[in-house]
């Protein structure tokens, strides 16, 4: 009795002597086994053929990973993403040398056996058995077809793809049986088809016609012959035969193909010799695969995109199956992106902040009404390099954004404005707007449960001299900090919370806002986008329009197109067309005599406001036309730049405010965007002059919003004095005062300073 093998079976081969004769008594001719001379296999005879017999019936063969092309909203493409670079083409736009070169080197049988060739089986047993290894395969074209569908629908999962591609029994009499279907249903031009689609050319490329753009920059139907027989000797083994790394090995096989060829009579030889003489004449195209790729600047908005996709359940019930589209491809999604609009930001931005500075810039515009989001742009550059982030200074966390967004500062004094006006408050609304003030005690929250300030935290404004009675129109164009301060405790904090969140306004994390009144100042974080979304709707008399990227999303499946639903922009009241017109005609206030003139448009209506927050480390302006709405923030992305005394865009700035960098930012973009368009105006309301006083203002002051308390923050409460936009006439940089409440380091902490660089983190 032959001896057996350590593993107790038999030796290879008497396993494939017994394997085929069982095979033939089951009545299919298996084959087709690159069986090794030592070693154990994977099945035994008889649970060979019982697992045969079980298998099902149907192969199923999953979309083939291809492309995915981003465009924006005029069809210019934007970026291509893929795991799989493949571009499926019909057998007719192959080339017929490199149908012929494919059939030749790796089963020239091909157009005269079934799903097994016999004869290609015995060769490589015997071939393998003198070798002492796996020499030779015996596979048909049909057989590693059925192969690549396994380790296609295995995708970048390492064990499924070992498991695709174990030297096993059990993995070929698999392979076998969908062999024998395949070859059945499909037909040999069909089986070719798929293989030339499916096979790996290296150089990332997928399919013939990704290898014929990589290597010679030309569609597969315009191979010639020497460039097909380099492609079809490159599926053997893409990395040994790579023509890119190893020019002398690749023309080796070439050539080893060019004279297979001859030998099968499909080139003469003389065809062959001149072909083998030729150099590899590659014309390479570089892969560009991915966000990083894009255009004008749109690596972050084409990240955005793939949030939008992985993230919304119309794509898919779960994110595990948005996920298996998004990396089958195959996508052609148009977006919103307006190319006008985004060339307009990135010059704006590249002009006024460089990628190498201390701090970034981020800008994004957003249409009223419709929500679409026009551009998206900052200073420093998607990538992973130097003066590069992956981070989206625009987005929130879940979009791929900062971990908590930014302090907003004064831009979210309209906020409160609305929130007043809603409750009944006139226009003309006045306070004693001291320069300092304790905040007022208690303040009513949605929850009942009064606000209390227990460690007497003050606020102040700007500058000493800037001293109240303060009606709205003056304090919103001035943004006085103690008017809007007393202005929340007034109404109470519900109304705010109530109208931030019918704005959908919430923190960079996703989390609703904290009921203190230190968000009158603009204390906590939020993303750019946010901010644009809700000012967009003063724009739009006071309808909130949720935003939107992605305006149609076609699917190729094989060679058919099918289209995909797509999210929608919601669109609700959040306050009246009264409430917004009077917001409208305030915040247009800022821009004409406020802290904003540095940003204002001088060739249509416009509104805006500007935001700086303690120590300076992030400075702001939001504004918008009745068509365009655009916020733009300047900052640290970890908060750890204090914008005094520093050099942003090759400009020197002894303090930096709200109206003096993003607001030139703000103005260049809606300037280049709004080139050619219309100009509607705004609905503005009356709302009349304050009575002439003299309130010993002697300079129009900026926006002091210095003292941006935050609960719990570890440095909330700690910092005071106001840091603000000090408009045009400038405005001492104030001396911090100092605080420590009682809750320091949990609980109501309502002190001066905004203390978010203290604790939020990237």
């Amino acid at each position: 009795m032959p001896k057996k093998r350590s593993g107790g079976g038999l030796s290879p081969t008497q396993q494939a002597a017994k394997f085929l004769g069982v095979s033939v008594l089951a009545g299919a001719v298996l084959a087709g086994i690159a069986l090794p001379a030592a070693g154990t296999l994977g099945l035994a005879a008889k649970g060979s053929v019982e697992g045969f017999d079980e298998l099902p019936a149907n192969l199923k063969t999953p979309p083939l990973s291809q492309r995915t092309t981003i465009l924006d909203s005029e069809g210019d493409q934007i970026a291509q993403v893929y795991s799989r670079n493949r571009i499926l083409v019909e057998l007719k736009d192959i080339s017929p040398y490199m149908q012929k070169a494919i059939v030749a080197i790796e089963d020239s049988r091909f157009y005269q056996h079934g799903a097994v060739d016999p004869k290609g089986v015995l060769r490589a047993l015997s071939r393998n058995a003198q070798s002492g290894g796996v020499a030779q395969g015996g596979s048909t074209l049909t057989q590693q077809y059925v192969k690549n569908v396994f380790v296609e629908e295995a995708g970048d999962d390492p064990t499924k793809v070992a498991q695709a591609t174990a030297q096993t029994l059990g993995r070929k009499i698999k392979e076998l049986k969908y062999a024998i279907q395949v070859e059945k249903e499909l037909g040999k031009k069909k089986i070719l088809e798929n293989y030339l689609n499916i096979a790996f050319f290296g150089q990332q490329a997928y399919g013939v016609e990704a290898a014929s753009q990589r290597y010679f920059s030309k569609h597969a139907k315009d191979l010639n012959l020497q460039q097909a027989a380099l492609l079809a000797g490159i599926v053997q083994s893409p990395t040994r035969y790579d023509p890119v790394n190893d020019e002398t090995e690749a023309i080796r096989r070439r050539n080893v193909v060019l004279q297979r060829m001859a030998d099968l009579g499909d080139i003469s030889q003389q065809e062959a010799d001149r072909a083998k003489k030729t150099p590899l004449g590659l014309h390479l195209t570089q892969p560009k695969n991915g966000c990083i790729t894009a255009v004008k600047g749109a690596g972050f908005f084409c990240k955005y995109v793939e949030h939008v996709f992985l993230n919304s359940p119309v794509f898919g019930r779960t994110r595990e199956e948005r996920a298996k589209i998004w990396n089958q491809g195959g996508l052609t999604i148009r977006t919103t992106l307006d190319p006008q609009a985004q060339e307009s930001v990135q010059d704006s931005i590249r002009q006024h902040v460089y990628k190498s500075d201390k701090v970034a810039a981020a800008a994004v515009l957003v249409q009223p009404g419709t929500g679409r989001i026009l551009a998206m742009g900052q200073s420093k550059p998607y990538g992973y390099g130097k003066n590069e982030t992956e981070y989206n200074y625009s987005v929130d966390r879940d979009m791929g954004g900062s971990n908590f967004g930014f302090p907003t500062g004064s831009t979210f004094k309209p906020y409160v404005a609305a929130a007043a006006l809603e409750e009944g408050r006139p226009p003309t609304q006045e306070y004693s707007s001291p320069y300092e003030m304790e905040y007022p005690s208690p303040v009513q929250t949605c929850s009942g449960r009064p606000w209390k300030n227990l460690e007497h935290a003050k606020v102040e404004n700007e500058s000493e001299s800037e001293v109240g009675p303060f009606r709205l129109k003056e304090a919103m164009a001035k943004s006085v900090n103690t008017y809007f301060v007393q202005m929340i405790s007034d109404i109470g904090l519900c109304p705010v919370r109530k109208m931030t969140d019918a704005l959908h306004v919430v923190q960079g994390d996703g989390e609703k806002l904290p009921e203190r009144p230190a968000i009158a100042l603009g204390s906590v974080g939020i993303s750019p986008l946010r901010m644009a979304t809700a000012y967009a709707a003063f724009a739009n008399r006071g309808v909130y329009c949720s935003p939107v990227a992605i305006e149609s999303v076609t699917r190729r499946v094989g060679t058919r197109q099918k289209s995909l639903p797509v999210p929608k922009s919601t669109c609700s009241r959040a306050m009246s067309e009264t409430t917004a017109d009077t917001v409208n005609t305030l915040l247009r206030g800022v821009v004409d005599s406020g802290t904003g003139r540095e940003a204002g448009l001088s060739d249509r209506d416009n509104a805006g406001k500007t935001g700086t927050t303690d120590e300076r480390r992030n400075a702001w302006f939001v504004g918008y036309t009745p068509n365009l709405s655009g916020a733009v923030w300047v900052g640290s992305a970890t908060q750890k730049v204090k914008m005094v005394d520093i050099t942003i865009g090759g400009v020197y700035h002894d303090l930096v405010y709200g109206g003096q960098v993003p607001g030139p930012i703000w103005k260049d973009a809606m300037t280049g965007a709004l080139a050619g368009q219309d100009s509607p105006s705004f609905h503005l309301v009356d709302i009349p002059d304050d009575k002439d006083r003299d309130k010993g203002h002697g300079h129009d002051n900026g926006d002091g919003d210095g003292n941006n308390g935050d609960n719990g923050g570890f440095l909330g409460g700690l910092i005071g004095g106001g840091n603000g936009d000090g408009g045009n006439d400038g405005g001492a940089f104030p001396t911090p005062s100092f605080s420590l409440p009682g809750n320091f380091f949990q609980g109501q902490g309502n002190g001066g300073g905004n203390g978010n660089g203290g604790w939020r983190r990237r």
